[in-house]
């Protein structure tokens, strides 16, 4: 005789899900601005609160933090990106952010894209959406790395999604 078991596991991506994450988003900028100052709590707050907002409703593609020198990330910059799991996934715990690293001439920048559900949206439903953030964010290009490149060192999960964490790194 034999047995077979079936088991079926359906997770739903709420905001409690998309607070778990956007805390550790905001745990990373805490240990920045410990190590490097550029950002203040209140910034922090309102970083935590547009990822938590932008992540339950499907719209985050990307966001990085970090210092700009010459108009080029360096070290240290953090870059998150959501994917959808379709199950579950490693939810590492934030850190493991380098002390020490020269940010000399350079200023603490933060650089957002959308996902494909945002485009989605007609502009008055974007245009509703970004109202409600707390982060007003201008158009403009990605800055690139400078001597340098960006790699994936953690992931951050809850409720079948993820965000997966770049650092920047210097060759």
């Amino acid at each position: 005789m034999s047995l077979s078991i079936t088991t079926s596991n359906s997770t739903s991506f709420t905001v409690t899900h998309a607070r778990h994450l956007a805390a550790k988003v905001a745990t990373d900028l805490k240990r920045l601005q410990r190590f490097y100052g550029g950002v203040t709590d209140t910034r922090i707050q309102d970083f935590e609160t547009e990822v938590t907002e932008l992540l339950k409703s499907g719209y985050l593609d990307t966001v990085t933090y970090g210092f700009k020198k010459n108009d080029n990330w360096i070290e240290p910059t953090l870059r998150y990106t959501a994917k959808d799991l379709g199950g579950f996934g490693n939810d590492d715990d934030p850190g493991k952010i380098k002390p020490g690293l020269n940010i000399t001439g350079a200023s603490f920048h933060s650089f957002l894209t959308y996902s494909s559900t945002w485009d989605k949206l007609s502009s008055s439903e974007r245009s509703s959406v970004k109202e409600n953030l707390p982060i007003k964010r201008e158009t403009g290009t990605e800055p690139q790395v400078l001597n340098g490149y960006f790699s994936d060192d953690k992931t951050y999960s809850s409720g079948g999604v993820s965000l997966g964490r770049s650092t920047v790194r210097s060759f």
